[in-house]
């Protein structure tokens, strides 16, 4: 027999009844019955009930046992009575009677729990994270992850990429967050970078011929943590194909990612259709560029209705250059309590408010007082009369709905109706407004148009909604100093090319995309500027001479001298490919050993102080910090 297992612990069914069995793995739960033991033994296929009596020579050394022990058992098989039998567990049919046992490593008294779901504090997790991943939730997200990894590489051979790695040791390079710097103990006062992303190097696979490049990799970025996003690492399905357009990369990589979430989606419906939607448009409907589909709701520009209308504060608002009024639709919202809370909200995002209109079936009076086509009043308080001149309104064109709130006070009942009218919504509906310069308020309305689907229970929760945001602006302007700098990859091809920049750099869109999936953005990528006049006008008007660019990129600039081809692709990130599939809000539910929030790593006490002798044979010396 084996040392240590002739089956796991999820191996053993009836039929394996009056075989004597050795299993190894960990004390998951210790039950006492008066005399008799019973044990969940646990490993990380399953659980099998092993049990003991006095009767067995292992009686008193399984007495010792306690939680997260970790033991050998030889033992016989035996049928549960039937009232007895577990459906939840594939063993749930036997149970092990013991024979024998080995105590392969004990365990202290525990920091935490590993049977149940008890909360443990963030800190407490990480420090001794080799316990939190014996919880069944943490065994499940891993092992998806590993699936999610294996099942990529699988579908990116099927389409014909082939995997090659890149170095993990590199030069400096401005990808768009910091980077982790290493010294050189052979090159005093250098320093090698580990790498953002194979950024380069995977241009330079393409300009050295291989045509379909992809890898599971490494990147580092020394960034501010976020729920979504690691501080020092995370890992990405990296891709890369020559003489391909924009459309083609689209083309290649949803397959892949249509596949993985229908196979590890849990039956959530995947959607097949992906929209492409420039930047502009999804900020102005969504207020962001990771736009969640799941939600219908979309914002619109109502600034007309508002010019030269009875409320002062947007009247005058949309005086001044660059200011617009969006509307937030809200199917459904039509209260004054619903109203309430969403401008409370908005006053927590830091807004003085949010104005609001809610629609409601007219009571029974003109809406338009005065209005010739519905007369002075109702002849008749009655209801029949007042349902019969409702009827007769809506016969000759009224919408029979009249607008509620202060704003409608303030801007008068056509103005409502045609706000109405533009957002198309009806009776017990609500829109919301916010005004100014659209860089100022559009995150918080995105925030807002959020809440609100969420509130009003418009959001498609077991669904999977992509989008493609495309035809990024290549630069932006500092609102403070005027200089023009990029604002996305500064590795994409502009549209049209040379032409295209020799006009307003802030009207330069680049062949550059993102993918969106239900609020996060798990794609990014570019058509590349391979044409390195083009990239050296590029970077001129973003500042960076010629010389500036031949330091920086110096090996990707000369290998395009040499008959570099038209070549794109993107990165897809596998941390929240696989948070969005465990159903997990926070990232570091999916990766195995992660940072806290402050970059540390509490387990291995990282980042930690170089010794004297490090410091000298690299030629270092740390500064003192200020007070």
């Amino acid at each position: 027999m084996h040392a240590y297992r002739s089956h796991t612990c999820a191996d053993l069914t009836a039929a394996n009844v009056g075989d004597t069995v050795r299993l190894s793995g960990w004390v998951h739960r210790v039950r006492d019955h008066g005399g008799v033991l019973f044990i969940d033994l646990r490993d990380h296929y399953g659980v099998t009930q092993v049990l003991c009596d006095g009767d067995s020579d292992a009686f008193k050394a399984l007495e010792k046992v306690r939680s997260e022990w970790c033991i050998r058992i030889d033992g016989d098989v035996k049928a549960r009575d039937p009232e007895l039998v577990n459906p939840k567990l594939p063993t749930g049919e036997i149970e092990v009677y013991v024979r024998d046992l080995e105590v392969l490593g004990a365990a202290d008294e525990l920091p935490l729990i590993v049977f149940g779901d008890q909360e443990y504090p963030e800190e407490t997790r990480l420090r001794y994270r080799y316990l939190d991943l014996r919880r069944e939730a943490m065994q499940k997200n891993m092992t998806l992850r590993s699936d999610v990894v294996a099942s990529i590489r699988r579908r990116m051979w099927d389409q014909k990429f082939r995997e090659y790695q890149t170095p993990i040791i590199t030069a400096s390079s401005p990808e768009g967050a910091r980077d982790f710097l290493v010294p050189s103990r052979l090159h005093p006062g250098k320093f090698y970078a580990l790498p953002q992303a194979p950024q380069q190097f995977k241009q330079l696979i393409m300009v050295s011929g291989f045509d379909r490049y992809f890898q599971i990799a490494p990147c580092f970025r020394d960034e501010d943590p976020r729920a979504d996003r690691s501080p020092t690492d995370f890992y990405q399905l990296d891709m890369e194909m020559s003489f391909v357009t924009q459309q083609d990369v689209f083309d290649a990589i949803q397959p892949v990612l249509t596949g993985v979430f229908e196979e590890f989606g849990g039956g959530r419906a995947v959607d097949q259709h992906w929209p492409q939607i420039s930047y502009r448009d999804a900020a102005l409907w969504y207020g962001t560029d990771k736009p969640d589909l799941r939600n219908p709701i979309k914002m619109q520009v109502v600034s007309e209705h508002f010019a030269g209308s009875g409320f002062a504060i947007f009247a005058r608002l949309l005086e001044q250059e660059g200011t617009e009024i969006r509307a937030i639709p809200a199917p459904g919202g039509g209260s004054r309590k619903f109203c309430d809370r969403m401008n409370a909200f908005a006053q927590k995002e830091g807004l003085p408010g949010m104005g609001y209109i809610f629609w409601r079936k007219s009571a029974g009076g003109p809406i338009l007082e005065g209005d010739p086509m519905f007369g002075e009043g109702p002849e008749s308080e009655t209801k029949e009369a007042m349902e019969a001149q409702y009827k007769l309104w809506v016969e000759r064109g009224h919408s029979g709905i009249e607008a509620a709130g202060p704003l409608a006070k303030n801007i008068g009942p056509e103005r409502t109706e045609a706000i109405r009218t533009q957002l198309g919504l009806g009776v017990g509906d609500a829109a919301f407004f916010l005004g100014g310069k659209p860089s100022a308020f559009q995150a918080v309305a995105g925030r807002a148009r959020t809440e609100i689907g969420r509130e009003l229970g418009l959001i498609e929760e077991d669904r999977f909604a992509f989008a493609w945001i495309v035809d990024f602006p290549i630069y932006e302007q500092d609102a403070e100093t005027g200089r023009i700098d990029f604002e996305h990859n500064p590795f994409s091809m502009p549209q049209g090319g040379m032409e295209a920049l020799q006009g307003d750099p802030l009207k330069v869109l680049g062949y550059q995309y993102d993918l969106a999936c239900n609020g996060y953005e798990l794609v990014s990528g570019a058509i590349r500027n391979h044409k390195p006049e083009i990239m050296f006008k590029a970077f001129e008007i973003a500042g960076y001479d010629e010389a500036e660019v031949r330091k920086r990129f110096g090996g990707m600039v000369n290998a395009f001298r040499y008959g570099a081809p038209p070549h794109g692709g993107c990165a897809a990130g596998i941390d929240r490919i696989v948070m969005l599939l465990a159903d997990e809000a926070n990232i570091r539910e999916v990766i195995m050993f992660p940072m806290n929030q402050r970059a540390e790593d509490l387990m291995m006490n990282a980042p930690g102080e170089a010794g004297s002798d490090q410091l000298m044979e690299l030629r270092l010396r740390v500064l003192p910090q200020d007070d």
